[in-house]
Formats: C-alpha cells, sequence, structure tokens
C-alpha cells in the first residue's frame, strides 16, 4: 500500500503486511499518511480492548499517536452535546461514545482520527460529516455510510475497515537507524483481575473507569497518566519526560473540562456568525483567562454581549465540587506528588503498578486523601 507521505511530506511511505495478502485493515477511501495509519492501528486497538473489558462501544479521538480522549457509551450532558445542536438525549450509543471522547479535550480533538469499537451506523456517520476529523476507523460499516462520508474534506476523507478477526503476531519489529529491535507483544489481557490489589473500597463505576484507563494508557505515549469520570476521560497526559509534569497537565485538562460546566462559561453569547470550533476554542480560552491584548479585543468582537465574570474564588469553588475522579498512570508513581496533585482535580481513585522505591510514601499520601490505591503490577510504556 503506497501510502500518501511518510510522518513528513518530504518522505515518501508505504506499508506492506507481515504475511502476503494478509492485512489488518483495509482502506475503503482516501489515501492515508503514515501518521494516519499509526492512528488508526493504535485507536482501533484501544477501542477493541477498551470495548471488550467493559462491555460497551467505544470510541477514541486520537491526535499524534496518542488519544486526545476516549469513552465508552454513556450519557451526554448539554456541554458536550450543545456545540453541534444535538438534545442530551436520544443519541446512540455509539455517537454518544464518540462524543464524549471529543469532548475530554475538543481543541486537540480538531482535526483528529476517530476510532470506534462497532460498524459505523447512519447517525454517527452523519455526525462525522458536519465535524471537523481526518478518518475514522471501524470493524464495519452500515450501507450508505462510506458513500456518505467519502465526500467529507472533498474526498480526502478517510475511511479504513478493521478485520475483526486478525490475530497480530506474538513477535513486534521495528527498524531504527540500521538496527532492527524485536520485542513480545503486549497481550496481557485487562480485566477486573488487575484491579483486585486494592487498599480501601473500589466501587464498580471506579473499578470500570480504571479499566477504561488502563486500555487508554497502553496506546497513549509515555509517560503517561489519566483522569475519568463516568466511563469518560477528562483529562490526558502523554509523552511527558517527568510523570509529575503528567500528571499536572492531564490535571489542567481536567480542570477545563470541569470549567466548562460553570454558569459564566455556558452564558457566554457569541454572534451567529462565529463558527463552532471558534466558539469552543473562546470557552477555553476564557477558562485559562490569560487572553492576550489582541485575543481580548477579537474575544469581545466575538460576543453579542459582554462576557461575564470568572473570578479565581468562583473558579477555586466550582472546582472543590468536582469528585469522584479516577485516576490511572502507566508506570508506577515514583513520588507522593503525584498523589498531592491529582487529589487537587477531585481524584477518589488511583491505579498505578506499584514497585517504586517510594510505594510507602505514595501509599501513606493516599491513606491522607482518603484515596482507594489500587497497585496493578502492570507497567503499560507505550512508545
Amino acid at each position: 500500500m503506497e501510502l500518501r507521505y511518510g510522518t513528513n511530506p518530504h518522505q515518501t511511505a508505504r506499508a506492506v503486511p507481515l504475511a502476503p495478502g494478509r492485512w489488518p485493515v483495509r482502506v475503503l477511501h482516501g489515501e492515508p499518511s503514515f501518521i494516519n495509519l499509526l492512528d488508526a492501528l493504535n485507536g482501533w486497538q484501544l477501542v477493541r480492548q477498551a470495548s471488550r473489558a467493559l462491555g460497551r462501544p467505544a470510541a477514541a479521538s486520537f491526535k499524534h499517536v496518542s488519544p486526545a480522549g476516549v469513552a465508552v457509551a454513556g450519557p451526554v450532558d448539554e456541554v458536550a452535546a450543545e456545540p453541534y445542536g444535538l438534545a442530551g438525549t436520544g443519541i446512540g450509543a455509539l455517537t454518544s461514545a464518540y462524543l464524549r471522547a471529543r469532548d475530554a479535550d475538543p481543541r486537540s480533538s480538531y482535526g483528529d482520527f476517530a476510532a470506534v469499537s462497532h460498524p459505523v451506523d447512519t447517525e454517527l456517520a452523519e455526525f462525522l460529516a458536519g465535524v471537523f476529523c481526518d478518518g475514522i476507523i471501524a470493524p464495519g460499516f452500515e450501507p450508505g455510510t462510506v458513500e456518505r462520508l467519502s465526500g467529507k474534506k472533498k474526498g480526502r476523507f478517510i475511511v479504513i475497515e478493521a478485520d475483526e478477526t486478525f490475530v497480530p503476531p506474538p513477535r513486534e519489529e521495528r527498524e531504527i537507524f540500521g538496527l532492527r529491535l524485536g520485542q513480545d507483544r503486549d497481550d496481557v489481557r485487562l480485566s477486573t483481575a488487575l484491579l483486585d490489589q486494592t487498599d480501601g473500597a473500589l466501587p464498580k463505576e471506579a473499578a470500570e473507569d480504571l479499566l477504561l484507563g488502563l486500555a487508554v494508557l497502553r496506546f497513549t505515549q509515555s509517560n503517561s497518566v489519566c483522569y475519568l469520570r463516568g466511563g469518560m476521560t477528562l483529562g490526558i497526559g502523554a509523552g511527558q519526560q517527568s510523570r509529575v509534569d503528567c500528571t499536572r497537565l492531564a490535571g489542567a485538562k481536567t480542570d477545563t473540562w470541569w470549567l466548562r460546566r460553570h454558569s459564566a462559561v455556558r452564558a457566554l453569547a457569541f454572534r451567529p456568525d462565529v463558527r463552532r470550533q471558534d466558539r469552543i476554542n473562546w470557552r477555553l480560552r476564557f477558562i485559562e483567562g490569560d487572553l492576550t491584548p489582541d485575543e481580548g479585543e477579537r474575544l469581545a468582537q466575538a460576543l453579542s454581549a459582554p462576557a461575564g465574570e470568572l473570578s479565581a474564588d468562583d473558579r477555586a469553588r466550582w472546582l472543590r465540587r468536582l469528585d469522584g475522579v479516577a485516576f490511572a498512570s502507566d508506570g508506577a508513581l515514583p513520588f507522593r506528588d503525584n498523589v498531592d496533585h491529582a487529589r487537587r482535580h477531585g481524584v477518589r481513585y488511583i491505579a498505578e503498578p506499584g514497585g517504586s522505591i517510594r510505594s510507602d510514601e505514595v501509599e501513606a499520601a493516599c491513606r491522607e486523601h482518603r484515596i482507594t490505591l489500587v497497585r496493578t503490577g502492570l507497567r503499560l510504556f507505550h512508545h
């Protein structure tokens, strides 16, 4: 398969199946690039494992070989539905999973690659037709949906079908700078058995969130952590050299997700001609609060009425209401600072492999903050 280009447009690229004629995916429309294919392959594995572990349709919104958001089917609140002109009720399971995944970080999901665990139905195809998305991978497509999606992006939208029967080889290899590196495939099954070593009570909903978090981390560039609640990610931190930086970055995204539900943010009144993504981005910048003088002027021009106030006290009071959040880490927490920062963002449940030289301090911090700690014994680095 000749790809549109490699990691960069000046690099040529192609894909070849390891077993002649045995493809794990089939391109139904479009011409994927090297990164498009990486996003599709990682996304498909993630949603397939998440759906199998939790027994519900799953969706992921991928950007640059890490998920911006992941969710299983569930309720869609007004904040997530309103930008797309949808009502929070009456949304089908698969569409709800993707909408909830995209809601985790709607700025990063702009121009994403979508992955879903079940065949694309008409409802999801119609939704995708109206959002800025580069492509989708799914195990099948209902009649008419490929044709509907093929017209997106002036015919450049990528539609890939995953083969549910494909079994990957037990060894993985890659070539880098004249070396061929090989390792066993990471095929440990994700199940609630990984959550047995628990210090404290672990409700069923929290266990499901932590299990979803493990699936997310398995296909997120390390170091990685994620915050979850209600079967969806609230903030994902990926690819940081320092784990606590990852924890703080994902925590800030979690705060932003929650602040989008504040009345002052929801009350922003935009002029009718302001585009959907611009409205989303302006709400995020309003929450972040550090607008440049130029941004301040442009936001005022985008509004039909002056913005209300979101003071530091307002933020603090609202953020204190966020609770019951789960937190998962792909590697052992090396210091208690990760726990201290996680608690600032409503975390009550933590899953991590354990085994650091300061595990006792991490455990003590969890007890101090009344956080249930789960030691999975499973590291999930992904590079």
